[in-house]
């Protein structure tokens, strides 16, 4: 295997990360750490995505379009990724192994598409093999429309419940005056399917007129994290907002979560969205952070390796370039925690099977944190 060697390609900042804003004197940084940083994987211009195949082996997705297999601090870029759109925000997003990988081999991804209808793209949900190094049996199981020529807010993570129901996000799009509150248009929502692409019959909107059936709850902005609660086995996000506002939701079906007819953010420019926070029929976030940190990825901590942190939420923040641990009691952020401050802009966390905490910087690549 050759290592692969790093190669600059445009990037486009995020709006909300972009906006000065001071950082949020409520997250406390610790005095000593209990971990030290490895870095396991070099020159990943914007890991999006990680799987772990086998303790020493990772599958990484480059926002760019690379896939990239990497073992024992090697990497190998596979062939026939996904062909992708790459504008903006838009390109190679998340991957997640199927709950029975290591019998059926069947992966999972999300990516920006210039496929169906209308110019630009929108963000497709694909399910594929790998035989070594190549991807094989690409089944693409769900691509939102129409395209896009607009480079924001594709979403996208993916996660599987208990009961095997494959679950991913699509952001607004840009499009927050149509798209989050319309059932009937892609974008702004989290969306259930089988593992095979079939909508379940049980969806909440399989009844209504013209809705787009794999609709699982609406109202969302750009959610870029998705993770399943250990002990509660329930879904939870966290999702942009855009000037403050960001927000962890737990995602309940049906459900409508407001944006942008409620935020707890402002334009960029400082305007007023709306003057409301919160009505009746629209959920309120668990937790909303403002100043925004731009968050992305999301894990639970259950590892034994890290006993201090075990039931916290652990979420990337873009903007200040720093790892969050929230501790959690009863559903409410109880503590914050800045881990890893100025390391870069967090792109993904994701705990592995062996019990350590992998992080994705941008222009870095992947860190092991390896407890003292």
């Amino acid at each position: 295997m050759q290592k692969i060697i790093l190669i600059p390609y445009f990037f486009v900042v995020l709006l909300s990360t972009s906006c000065a804003q001071t950082p949020d004197k409520n997250v406390k940084v610790p005095e000593t750490l209990d971990f030290s940083k490895e870095l396991v994987l070099e020159d990943i211009q914007n890991p999006w995505g990680m799987v772990f195949l086998s303790n020493n082996t990772i599958l990484v997705s480059d926002k760019s379009g690379r896939l990239i297999l990497g073992q024992n601090g090697e990497t190998q870029e596979v062939e026939n990724a996904p062909a992708i759109y790459n504008r903006g925000q838009g390109g190679l997003m998340d991957i997640e192994l199927h709950p029975d990988y290591d019998q059926n081999g069947w992966i999972y991804f999300s990516y920006a598409s210039e496929e169906g209808e209308g110019k630009g793209g929108n963000t497709a949900i694909m399910r594929a093999k790998l035989s070594g190094n190549k991807l094989v049996q690409q089944e693409v199981l769900y691509k939102a429309s129409p395209n896009s020529t607009r480079g924001q807010h594709f979403g996208s993570r993916i996660e599987f419940d208990n009961n095997g129901y494959l679950y991913f996000s699509v952001g607004d799009r840009g499009d927050r005056d149509t798209n989050p509150q319309d059932i009937t248009r892609d974008g702004g929502k989290i969306y259930r399917l089988y593992d095979d692409g079939r909508v379940p019959n049980d969806n909440p909107f399989v009844n209504e007129p013209n809705a787009k059936k794999a609709i699982y709850s609406y109202g969302h902005r750009n959610p870029q994290g998705l993770v399943l609660h250990p002990e509660t086995g329930v879904l939870w996000e966290h999702e942009h907002g855009p000037r403050g506002g960001d927000e962890i939701n737990i995602v309940q079906k049906g459900k409508n979560y407001g944006w942008p007819v409620i935020t707890y953010g402002i334009n960029y420019s400082g305007t007023k969205i709306t003057d409301d926070t919160n009505k009746p029929g629209m959920e309120q976030p668990v937790y909303q952070w403002t100043p925004s940190i731009a968050p992305s990825g999301a894990t639970f901590v259950t590892s034994d390796k890290y006993p201090k942190w075990k039931g916290s939420l652990l979420v990337g923040s873009l903007a200040f370039q720093y790892l969050e641990r929230l501790e959690i009691k009863n559903n409410k952020v109880t503590n914050r925690e800045k881990l890893l401050d100025g390391v870069g802009r967090v792109r993904n966390v994701r705990q592995a099977p062996d019990g350590f905490i992998y992080v994705g910087v941008e222009g870095k690549g992947i860190f092991r944190l390896v407890p003292k």
